[in-house]
């Protein structure tokens, strides 16, 4: 069943004011209080991991993987550290690379399916937290690496993780990114995304000269021409069409071993509901999956009672 003008409009109102109010209320750049770790890579680059310390030693920790051009100072962000900090856990959000305020060094950035950064990540959390129970959160892109990573891991996944939740997660990425390259969406979303993109993709250019076309990056008017000129060819997939085949995380759901939550709203105006719906008819019943769809929310638009009640689901699967 189709969603009405309203509806849709809703969807859009929901997405977009909390990143709005959470900018007005909080610092743009540190909107929750934290201490910064920065990390060396085994290939020579850094990660920056932003912590919110419990005082309690061996109180449980929850990991956020943020989306798109996200950070800690992501709304949603700002929600699961409230949570944490209600429930006495440490928080912590390990930046994908170029998204913590400084340029990365590698000749590489970061992208949907990259599932052997989030195993290095959580990796290092498990060493700052060796006796902690780990949590971890996708959002959006972030959910979408997170769950590229559980399926690849399998089994293995429980060294280092409890249970999992994934935020309107593009689990298909194709057909998330046909939605941001149409219409309102492109208008809205696209152009923002495409502005900050464009604006590391000449820094990363001017780091390492002729990495990539630089001249088809900045002329490009769509996500997928992006993805087509800069993610998918710096990172090894060659096309836009590979990197979203081969990095979209509904391939993965199946291998996965770990209780998980997949969070999508019905009125999401980035993440078509019927990928959701297909992957939820086919793992309906599966153990340790579960989806949720509630009629609203926007794309991460989610009121407090939502991340609380993350939290609280992720704790329950222990």
């Amino acid at each position: 069943m189709g969603f009405s003008l309203i509806d849709q409009a809703l969807g859009h109102i929901q997405t977009i004011w909390p990143a709005i109010a959470c900018r007005v209320h909080t610092s743009p750049a540190r909107p929750i209080e934290v201490h910064r770790l920065r990390m060396d890579t085994p290939d020579g680059d850094f990660v920056d991991f932003d912590w919110r310390w419990s005082i309690k030693t061996d109180s449980p920790t929850l990991v956020l993987f943020h989306g798109l051009e996200g950070s800690s100072a992501s709304h949603y962000a700002a929600a699961l550290s409230r949570a944490a900090h209600r429930l006495g856990w440490n928080f912590v959000v390990p930046h994908f690379r170029g998204c913590s305020g400084e340029m990365n060094r590698s000749p590489r950035a970061y992208h949907a399916g990259d599932y052997r950064e989030i195993d290095w990540m959580l990796a290092q959390v498990r060493l700052q937290c060796p006796t902690s129970p780990i949590f971890a959160v996708g959002v959006s892109l972030g959910g979408n690496a997170l769950c590229c990573w559980a399926g690849e891991k399998g089994a293995a996944a429980k060294s280092l993780v409890e249970s999992l939740a994934f935020v309107s997660a593009p689990i298909d990425l194709s057909a998330c990114g046909d939605a941001i390259d149409q219409g309102l969406n492109r208008r809205i979303y696209g152009r923002m995304f495409l502005r900050t993109m464009k604006q590391k993709a000449r820094l990363k250019w001017k780091q390492f000269p002729r990495l990539f076309d630089l001249e088809k990056v900045m002329s490009a008017k769509t996500i997928r021409a992006f993805d087509d000129a800069f993610t998918a060819p710096l990172h090894g997939f060659g096309t836009v069409e590979h990197y979203w085949q081969t990095a979209s995380a509904i391939q993965f759901i199946s291998t996965i071993r770990l209780p998980c939550l997949f969070l999508n709203a019905r009125n999401d105006p980035l993440v078509p509901i019927l990928g959701v719906e297909k992957a939820k008819r086919t793992h309906e019943g599966v153990d340790k999956i579960e989806f949720q769809t509630p009629e609203f929310g926007g794309h991460v638009g989610f009121d407090d009672r939502f991340f609380y009640a993350i939290c609280d689901w992720l704790a329950s699967k222990r």
